[in-house]
């Protein structure tokens, strides 16, 4: 795969995204659905915690890309959806310290909404990558 990341402007690079991510001949896709705080038995973990919630999701994101065979490092794009911007946007170091640590910079997104599947949700990240 060829990945480019276009960064017209600086103010972003330190926040662990891009602006945009140029992706040519790669083999496969993978499209994720949003992954959330939740155990392996379907139960929310983390409930009222942001960073936590936060966490979790990437844990569960991680663990589908690793069963594809992938990891963090092929994501090209994140959609962050939340019922608490704020507490998201303060947290985000940590999401930007994890895709800095897998050795990527994925378009994003932080979009916020009123209510996620589950009223205990904070966070749901889906993702796509590829390879």
């Amino acid at each position: 795969m060829e990945r480019r990341d276009l960064n017209p402007w600086p103010w972003n690079e330190s926040g662990g995204w891009s602006q945009a991510v140029d992706v040519r001949r790669y083999d496969r896709m993978l499209f994720v659905s949003g992954q959330v705080s939740m155990s392996p038995d379907g139960s929310t973990v983390h409930a009222g915690d942001t960073a936590g919630q936060i966490a979790c999701a990437l844990d569960n994101l991680d663990e589908v890309l690793r069963i594809a065979g992938l990891g963090l490092a092929n994501v090209v794009r994140l959609n962050i959806f939340t019922t608490r911007v704020e507490e998201v946007r303060a947290a985000f170091g940590s999401i930007a310290t994890r895709l800095r640590e897998a050795g990527t910079r994925p378009a994003c997104t932080l979009i916020g909404v009123s209510q996620l599947a589950r009223p205990d949700l904070i966070v749901e990240i889906e993702a796509t990558a590829a390879e």
